[in-house]
């Protein structure tokens, strides 16, 4: 008998392991005896880390055979732990050895995709406040964990004329330089730049042509977002020899730390929670992630993933940290963003569009959407109007498919003097419905064949489609909607002659394309984007709704112009480019970091979570007609009445942020009572007290004792309330800080969620100066229904400060 062994070999992934014992950062052997924390670069601080790196590798070699892993990083300032490339087998030994509190499988990371200053109001509002353009932001350092940076750009350029007054002697970066990425980069406003690569080239081949082991950026969205929060500012935005305004960050004189951790071939969660980790102990105010998993955990609480417990300890180490919501919108249960002690953003239209329009020879105007120039003459000269269809060559030369026939992807299917100097019709079809045609490949096959314009237009077979504004090298428009391309069709095919077999044999359809690059401001706004994910939060992979309300607010993140890479390896319709038009909670997410830089310099000592309430309460509901904001929804080009779970809190209002009145306190997120946060004990008390968990899970995961748990997680003292099972009765507490400088008289009103009576306790109250008052909300179901309702809790000053709090409430039973 011959028995036959076979041995297959595992696949390796990356797996991110996090070990008892404190981090340096919150490490009593860091601390002086008065509790006062050393720096990470003392002499004790760099031991312990040491001692850390050692126990690490302890770990693996005591627990692994040798050759059967490769350990990327070890974490050792906000988290105890590393990151190992090896097999599954592998893995359960790590699991069973001794000080290992829990193991996570990496599960990538993804990015999530000039006008918004004037948007928000902050020319003649807080940067007047800070002294002008020229100083809002001074003093701040806002870290970008992203795709890294194009240090060239004049969004990041740095004026000797205009020095920077801060010293940052508690900012500890480094420029590592590289491809692309010379070391005189770091140049004053760009005050740090690192990246992390050793997930990615663990679990991939790298492309040495577009992922550069350096902190540029060849993709171009770490540009975007980092100008879009802290660019200089009055930047001139030119595209294609076309000026389309200045732009500027939120903060212009805020600092950059860039932290590279997504590569155009793929990006690692084990790289961004080791950039978030080095960010951490560099010492950035704010942690800005427009990156991240783009699902929930699939074996764990979302507030106990990797990721979510790396931004629980950079809020610990008093961090302010703004996360994209997502972009899986509009459908509900789709947020990204989990967590309460990071702030999850929504993203919505400006009141900026960029209309564009064809002109039929009939005089007919058809608006659509394209960044392109017109046609020559402007408008006033028609020419031969052409259906790609119609102009395949017939040598058959070619297969006959969309995107050879109709979707004008190919130039050598085309008859060139059928098309030459014509408008032709290009049709939205199979190619792009799949997502295998491109705009760029008509815009190419445009050149080659001297199209004078090309118009794609929308197809019944599936019908409108979304059409976003990019800047065209030729003039052109898309035209999505299924309605507006009838009008086309049928002017056409009422003056094209054709024979018995249904060829053309003439071409009697004149048409133009009008300019398409001048902003219109006479649009709704803000609305929520349709791309935007939507609340309930929740709590597990099963989407079990949880007691908190993301996304948390609302900032512009549709149409935002910004900084850019040339390289534009992802998008190469952008290719040349150094300004790009975007949309995405990525570009939402930075606009709120900004903002925060701008509140934390005028008020240096607030807290994250003060921070975080100021531009909750003093958010709008309602848009720029006075009405309430409306919702992008699932069907195109439709609108809802919006929600909290669509908007958070309601569009940022950064002026009014600036001096809220009240603010929700009690999560103290920056002192230090001998190494332990005085407020990190509201979020282990919060965690405590969720349904289906027990101390023990919550110990092993981040070390905090459930000494004092919340009676329920409604009771975490956010700026709004949610409960995701209202039985009967519930009483929630609330207390409040004056921020002001006089003492104020509160009044408060009501406007209860349906099923639900809502009583506050004390309807009304007086409050001096730094001085707190306690609310008790008594919700009553008086009606089971089957899903949320909203409402909101409204307490009006007798200095005309007004403090909102929504309210979101699924009431479940009578009883």
């Amino acid at each position: 008998m011959i028995v036959i062994i076979c041995c297959i070999a595992e696949e390796r992934d990356i797996y991110l392991v996090l070990m008892e014992g404190d981090p340096v950062a919150f490490h009593r052997g860091s601390m002086l005896e008065e509790g006062r924390k050393l720096g990470p670069n003392s002499e004790v601080s760099k031991a312990y880390a040491r001692h850390l790196v050692d126990s690490h590798d302890q770990i693996l070699e005591s627990s692994l055979e040798r050759g059967s892993y490769n350990k990327l990083y070890s974490f050792k300032h906000i988290a105890n732990g590393f990151a190992v490339h090896t097999s599954p087998s592998q893995v359960e030994k790590i699991k069973r050895a001794p000080g290992v509190k829990l193991v996570e499988r990496d599960r990538r990371a993804k990015l999530m995709t000039t006008y918004t200053p004037q948007f928000l109001g902050l020319p003649q509002g807080v940067w007047a406040q800070e002294g002008g353009e020229r100083n809002a932001g001074e003093g701040i350092v806002i870290g970008f964990i992203d795709s890294g940076i194009n240090p060239f750009h004049p969004s990041f350029a740095y004026d000797p004329m205009n020095p920077f007054a801060s010293n940052l002697s508690r900012f500890s970066g480094a420029c590592e330089d590289g491809p692309r990425f010379p070391v005189n980069s770091c140049n004053g406003k760009i005050v740090s730049a690192r990246f992390f690569s050793a997930g990615a080239q663990a679990v991939a081949t790298l492309n040495a042509s577009v992922d550069f082991l350096s902190p540029f950026d060849a993709v171009g969205h770490g540009s975007h977002v980092a100008s879009t929060a802290a660019g200089n500012s009055g930047v001139a935005v030119v595209v294609n020899s076309f000026y389309y305004g200045q732009a500027s960050g939120m903060a212009p004189r805020a600092r950059i730390a860039v932290y590279k951790a997504i590569y155009p071939s793929l990006g690692t969660l084990a790289d961004v929670v080791a950039a978030m980790d080095q960010a951490t102990l560099d010492g950035v105010d704010i942690l800005t992630l427009s990156v991240g998993p783009d699902e929930p955990p699939e074996d764990t609480l979302t507030f106990l993933s990797v990721f979510d417990l790396f931004m629980l300890s950079a809020s610990k180490a008093g961090i302010f940290v703004v996360q994209a919501a997502g972009n899986h919108g509009p459908s509900p249960y789709t947020v990204v963003s989990y967590s309460p002690w990071a702030i999850g953003v929504a993203a919505s239209t400006t009141d900026r569009t960029y209309p564009a329009t064809l002109i039929l020879g009939n005089a007919q105007r058809i608006g659509g959407v394209g960044l392109s120039g017109p046609s020559f003459g402007s408008g006033l000269f028609q020419y031969k109007l052409v259906l790609a269809k119609d102009a395949v060559k017939e040598d058959g030369s070619f297969p006959k498919t969309p995107p050879y026939t109709e979707e004008c992807q190919f130039p050598e299917a085309l008859d060139p003097v059928v098309v030459q100097g014509s408008v032709v019709i290009c049709t939205f079809s199979e190619g792009f419905y799949n997502e295998t045609s491109s705009v760029t490949a008509i815009i190419d096959t445009a050149k080659a064949l001297g199209f004078m314009g090309f118009v794609l237009v929308a197809n019944p077979v599936y019908g409108d489609f979304i059409a976003e504004p990019i800047p065209f090298a030729v003039p052109g428009i898309m035209i999505p909607k299924t309605s507006d391309a009838e009008i086309i069709s049928k002017y056409y095919k009422e003056r094209t002659c054709r024979d018995k077999r249904g060829f053309v044999t003439s071409y009697g359809g004149r048409a133009a394309i009008g300019e398409g690059r001048v902003a219109s401001y006479m649009g709704r706004a803000p609305i929520v984007s349709r791309f935007s994910s939507r609340g309930p939060d929740f709590i597990d992979y099963d989407r079990n709704p949880t007691d908190v309300l993301k996304p948390d607010i609302l900032a512009p993140g549709h149409q935002i112009w910004a900084a850019w890479s040339p390289m534009s390896v992802l998008d190469p319709i952008l290719f040349g480019n150094s300004f790009a038009l975007l949309s995405g909670t990525s570009m939402a997410t930075p606009h709120i970091a900004g903002i925060a830089a701008l509140i934390k310099q005028n008020n240096p000592s607030w807290t994250t979570a003060t921070i975080a309430s100021a531009m909750s309460t003093t958010a709008t509901k309602y848009d720029n007609n006075g009405e309430p904001i409306m919702a992008e929804g699932s069907e195109l080009y439709s609108l809802y009445p919006s929600t909290p779970f669509d908007f958070g809190a309601g569009l940022v209002n950064p002026s009014h942020a600036l001096d809220p009145g009240l603010v929700f306190s009690s999560v103290n997120t920056t002192h230090m009572v001998c190494g332990n946060e005085a407020g990190y004990e509201d979020y282990i008390n919060f965690l405590c007290s969720l349904p289906n968990t027990d101390p023990a899970t919550i110990k092993t995961a981040t070390g905090g004792s459930c000494n004092n748990s919340f009676i329920n997680p409604s009771d975490l003292n956010t700026p709004s309330v949610t409960i995701s099972a209202l039985r009967g009765y519930q009483l929630v507490r609330r207390s409040v800080k004056n921020v002001a400088n006089k003492p104020e008289t509160y009044l408060c009103a009501v406007l209860p969620p349906e099923g639900v009576t809502v009583k506050l306790n004390p309807f009304w109250f007086r409050v001096a100066p730094q001085g707190s008052q306690e609310l008790e909300i008594e919700l009553n179901v008086t009606q089971k229904l089957d899903d949320f309702r909203f409402g909101e809790i409204v307490l009006t000053g007798s200095l005309n400060h007004i403090v909102r709090i929504p309210l979101s409430v699924f009431p479940v039973s009578m009883s």
